[in-house]
């Protein structure tokens, strides 16, 4: 389609700062160095034209995002990004990277005065996992990390659908904390097809979450934990388990798409304007 309008055009957004994503690399590696699973995205990419952004470079320090207070600065930092996005009249959809979907909500307010929908890694998986079964699990990384994430099922209202969140332990790298093992490390030994150890509590994880918790589909967490989708995919059908293990990114590109397919956006009710033509005396619970 290279020499064909693309019907889709998107803003890629990271949560923060990626230094191995900037420059001028060519997409595809910028991509891949965002723990993008490209290999498996790339023909759903080959109908959009992307944009993606460096990030806001994180105020609170030179780490990765993992706890409440972090995430309130970084989506603070996206914010301004967003809004640049949407004025420059050229996308017509917006995706936050990254698995705690910092400032989603505020994007999504800053986005529907320009008639463009945002999507982000949990929102839409949570809301494709719910249609694929009846119960979610989520794998995740770190124990800090997993109650932000308890209050994002709790926000999306997925309470009903989520049988837990399931916690690997294996946090982002931090100050004060050394000689940890790093999940990073975890990705390039299963690539090199060693033994991983965050490969084999993953999998262990995801089983009790299936046999234990009611568990009908497998999501993922903090982005860190995304490129485990592979592994676990095959290890449960090996094992016979007809169970989908969700891709994040594959989630929000995908419900990105039918958004603008649909040519719909979020409802003026959940995000209204400053002074709006209509508005409601009460609102219900």
């Amino acid at each position: 389609m290279s020499n064909v309008e693309k019907r889709y055009r998107f803003a890629l957004i990271p949560a923060f700062r990626v230094r191995n994503a900037v420059g001028d690399k060519p997409m595809e590696e910028k991509l891949r160095n965002i723990n993008f699973n490209y290999d498996k995205l790339k023909d759903l990419l080959q109908d959009v034209e992307i944009d993606l952004h460096d990030g806001a470079t994180p105020t609170y320090g030179e780490w990765p995002v993992e706890n409440r207070e972090e995430f309130c600065f970084a989506a603070a930092a996206r914010l301004p990004i967003v809004r640049e996005a949407c004025e420059k009249g050229k996308y017509n959809a917006i995706i936050l990277l990254g698995g705690g979907e910092p400032g989603f909500f505020e994007s999504r307010e800053i986005a529907r005065k320009f008639n463009i929908p945002v999507t982000s890694c949990a929102f839409s998986q949570m809301h494709i996992a719910s249609m694929l079964g009846n119960k979610f699990s989520v794998i995740d990384l770190a124990e800090s990390h997993n109650m932000f994430y308890y209050n994002l099922v709790v926000q999306h209202g997925f309470t009903g659908k989520c049988a837990s969140i399931r916690n690997i332990n294996f946090p982002l790298p931090r100050p004060g904390h050394f000689n940890e093992p790093n999940i990073r490390e975890e990705w390039a030994k299963a690539e090199r097809g060693e033994h991983s150890d965050a490969v084999e509590r993953a999998v262990s994880e995801s089983l009790a979450a299936i046999e234990e918790d009611g568990a009908e589909v497998i999501t993922f967490g903090c982005s860190g934990t995304f490129w485990l989708q592979p592994f676990i995919e095959e290890r449960l059908d090996n094992l016979g388990w007809e169970v989908p293990v969700l891709d994040a990114y594959a989630c929000t590109i995908v419900l990105a798409k039918a958004m603008v397919d649909l040519g719909v956006d979020a409802s003026g009710l959940m995000f209204p304007g400053d002074r709006p033509q209509k508005w409601r005396r009460k609102k219900i619970f």
